[in-house]
């Protein structure tokens, strides 16, 4: 009797087991198959609208070949100040050497005000101007007064310039997720542009420019970029109406 009781036990106890499992045999996920089974809905239900997808593409193309133009114009500018050089130290067109240590000594000055005035912020003025004053200071100590000049002049006015784009960007506060430009972007527009006080259709506009209107671009927030006419007038034009200008 006792046999039987605990063989009775033991298939109760089997077929209790057989029955826990049997959900998960016939398919029915687990609830960690559900989350995945959640995450992965949602994955595929993430398409990208095609009219997006083709500005993105154009917008990565316009990154890559103003990136190339400018690219070609640091080249060329780069080879110009080196030949400026030469020819002061072949022509004996030199300085005196107390002015050239002046002119070290303002464009180490310009510079430092530009690192204050960036602060954690990128500054590739700063990159451009010390490099051209570390040129400047090679040129001193070869004799080349002249040359040393020129080179630490040319890094106090490109230090200049940046001192100059960071105390406009203070004027005008940053928007969220608003990304300056290196430098100011020399655009136009490519049809009639409404510019508005935000980067968006929602907000209002504040003017119209004509096609071919010469702007400066300062920053921009996806789509949009935060420009400034020649009068002085600056709002938000869409990028797609604007593009570069020689």
């Amino acid at each position: 009797m006792r046999v039987c009781s605990s063989r009775a036990a033991l298939l109760l106890v089997l077929s209790g087991a057989a029955c826990a499992k049997a959900p998960q045999e016939n398919g029915a996920p687990s609830p960690a198959g559900r989350d995945t089974v959640f995450v992965n809905r949602t994955r595929t239900d993430t398409v990208v609208d095609p009219e997006t997808r083709q500005r993105l593409t154009q917008l990565e193309a316009d990154v890559f070949a103003r990136d190339a133009r400018v690219q070609i114009l640091e080249d060329q500018l780069e080879e110009a100040r080196r030949e400026v050089v030469r020819i002061m130290a072949r022509s004996q067109m030199v300085a005196s050497r107390a002015e050239a240590a002046s002119g070290i000594a303002e464009a180490e000055l310009a510079i430092r005000t530009l690192t204050t005035a960036a602060g954690r912020r990128s500054a590739p003025e700063a990159a451009s101007a010390n490099k051209l004053l570390q040129d400047s200071n090679g040129e001193f100590g070869n004799g080349n007064f002249g040359g040393a000049l020129y080179l630490a002049t040319q890094a106090r006015v490109i230090a200049g310039q940046g001192i100059d784009r960071f105390s406009r960007t203070e004027a005008q506060p940053l928007r969220p997720g608003e990304t300056p430009f290196p430098v100011p972007l020399r655009l136009r527009t490519t049809t009639r542009a409404n510019v508005r006080d935000g980067p968006g259709t929602n907000h209002r506009v504040l003017f119209t420019l004509e096609a071919e209107w010469p702007v400066t671009g300062a920053s921009y927030v996806e789509g949009w970029v935060r420009i400034t006419d020649e009068q002085g007038r600056s709002g938000w034009v869409a990028r797609s109406l604007v593009q570069s200008r020689p």
